[in-house]
């Protein structure tokens, strides 16, 4: 069959959260790219895949890069704002995440997206990748970078990757088992959800009957909400206008029977994800049973897939394809493993990433919790949270560039969850907004090796993060730090400062110039502060008398509550969220004068 040809300088296999990052960032650098995808919506986790309420990244500092402008673009088109689950602090419809990545690629004449083509075979000539054929395209490029959701780019090339468990003795890592258990060989990897959107159609009405799955899960979902309530349950994903998206860990719609199938081949694949669908759809069934037909799946939430897959969704309420939370993973120059993000003995960060020279080499920021889905319950790992603002978050860790490069095989990246990291760390560095920057940084990588010419581990290690930095668009932090907002007037000099001088990178995370009043658009209130503990507060509400859990994503607000004292007057603005009961607070007045303490 005759093939269409293209020569980019860049070519990005997978149109998920880190390959739709890496082509915009590539392409806005100048240079000639493509982006292939499967699906006819960019950014994979965050809208092909469903999941439009992210995990991680949420402080004001860590909000940048693309992380940080996709937030603020949605933050201003989405009516009603962000605050509408208590799983995250951003929850949109993803819809309107993948009409903003369109139009970020469509505003790119540089940027060639084809959609519908899955890879087919990877050209390459000794030790060097030069494009990828697939069904009706042939792309040479002197770039590729793997976005695929399974490392699909890695097994056609045969680059050496890992898939499954490693032991302790591979990585000394403390959470590691020491052989192999029922849980290592029954799930070798995190098992994927097939996400799906409810409708509250309102109380008295009724909403179409959901129908009967061809896997009948019943007994699994027993108990789901046990320990929340259906109402909670609900709100764990709430969105805008009455859809709820429905990704339960607990008894809920994780599936991972037979989960190596996904890397045995096209037709093991095929079937394990007709099992998800099924898996969920019958969880969809048994909610609807259980809490009337006031739910149902939510119409026109997600278009048709292009592909002849056999597995075809009867109900644009789900998703395009599951949620997959490992991939096939990398061998590269550098391992992220557990070690790696941990926090310091006595500190709230992480050790800075550095490579063989001794350089400091990271080139994104994340900060999640270690978290694994085995539907047969949690896995126990090492703590790596804290408390921070009024809750829980988790302590940040650096992606370091090395992690992107294959150990031998020149002219490829890697930006997705195939990035070199061990199963254990996976947990942490797999959420969206680190593989967004990682995606980022992989684009900007690729974009430099075109212009000098040079393979992505001969390029200045130093010279990608100066160009992440001072990005025209999305400048994306390097070293993480707490109490930096990106609008600081001192974030660049600082980001450098640690850069050059890391000994001095303080161990709480804390720089000693943040005190920056954080812009707010939100109401003001005023009450009676009450200290639970060192990190726990409420407000009871002069106005209604309501008591409200008080939480925060400002360095200077979080100093602020720790400080104030026990049953004191406190004015302040901030924005309810109901799901979650509370308050996001922005602002702190002054406890005696009506004014804002800067």
């Amino acid at each position: 069959m005759a093939h269409q040809v293209l020569t980019v300088d860049v070519l990005v296999v997978g149109g998920g959260t880190g390959g739709t990052a890496a082509a915009i960032q590539s392409a806005r650098c100048g240079v000639k790219t493509a982006l292939v995808s499967e699906f006819p919506w960019l950014g994979g986790m965050l809208t092909s895949a469903g999941v439009s309420v992210p995990d991680g990244n949420e402080l004001n500092a860590l909000q940048t890069g693309l992380w940080g402008a996709f937030l603020r673009e949605v933050q201003q088109r989405q009516p009603g704002g962000l605050d509408w689950s208590w799983v995250s602090f951003f929850s949109f419809d993803p819809r309107l995440g993948a009409e903003i990545f369109a139009e970020w690629v469509a505003a790119l004449p540089n940027l060639h997206w084809i959609c519908g083509q899955v890879p087919q075979e990877v050209k390459r000539k000794g030790d060097r990748i030069l494009g990828v054929r697939f069904e009706d395209w042939l792309i040479n490029a002197q770039i590729t970078l793997d976005a695929t959701e399974l490392g699909d780019v890695l097994a056609l090339a045969e680059i050496p990757h890992r898939w499954g468990w490693e032991y302790q003795s591979e990585f000394n890592e403390p959470s590691a088992p020491t052989g192999p258990t029922t849980l290592t060989q029954r799930y070798p990897v995190q098992v994927p959800t097939w996400v799906f959107l409810l409708q509250d159609y309102g109380e008295g009405n009724c909403a179409p009957e959901i129908p009967p799955s061809a896997m009948d899960r019943a007994e699994h979902f027993i108990g789901a909400w046990d320990n929340y309530g259906p109402e909670r349950f609900l709100s764990y994903g709430r969105l805008p206008d009455g859809r709820m998206m429905i990704n339960w860990p607990i008894r809920g719609n994780d599936y991972g029977e037979g989960v190596g199938r996904l890397v045995a081949g096209q037709g093991e694949a095929q079937q394990f994800r007709q099992e998800a669908y099924w898996h969920s759809l019958s969880f969809a069934q048994w909610i609807q049973q259980h809490l009337g037909r006031r739910y149902g799946l939510a119409e026109h939430s997600f278009p048709h897939s292009p592909l002849k897959s056999p597995v075809k969704p009867i109900h644009s309420g789900f998703a395009l394809h599951p949620y997959y939370r490992e991939s096939r993973r990398l061998q590269g120059l550098g391992t992220v493993t557990e070690n790696e993000i941990l926090p310091l003995t006595g500190g709230r960060v992480a050790a800075l990433p550095t490579n063989e020279r001794g350089e400091i080499s990271a080139i994104a920021i994340g900060n999640y919790a270690n978290d694994h889905h085995y539907p047969s319950g949690d896995y126990p790992l090492a703590p790596k949270s804290i408390r921070w603002g009024g809750r829980w978050t988790g302590t940040p860790f650096a992606i370091p560039y090395e992690a992107l490069i294959p150990q031998a095989m020149d002219g490829l990246l890697a930006c997705e969850k195939n990035i070199s990291v061990s199963h254990i760390a996976n947990g942490a560095t797999r959420l969206q907004p680190v593989v967004l920057n990682t995606g980022q940084a992989a684009g900007m990588a690729a974009a430099l090796c075109v212009r000098q010419g040079c393979q992505p581990r001969e390029l200045s290690v130093r010279v990608l993060q100066e160009a992440l930095l001072t990005d025209a668009i999305a400048p994306a932090a390097i070293i993480p730090l707490y109490n930096l907002p990106p609008n600081h007037p001192r974030w660049l000099d600082w980001q450098r400062s640690y850069l050059n001088s890391p000994e001095q990178y303080p161990p709480d995370g804390n720089c000693p110039d943040w005190d920056l009043p954080a812009p707010h658009s939100s109401q003001s209130y005023s009450g009676l502060f009450q200290r639970h503990d060192a990190q726990t507060y409420t407000v009871c509400l002069d106005a209604s008398a309501e008591t409200w859990k008080l939480v925060t994503l400002d360095a200077q607000v979080d100093r602020q509550l720790q400080a104030y004292g026990d049953r004191q007057p406190i004015h302040l603005w901030g924005r309810f969220n109901s799901a979650g009961n509370w308050l996001l607070v922005e602002k702190i007045g002054d406890r005696h004068l009506d004014k804002i303490t800067i």
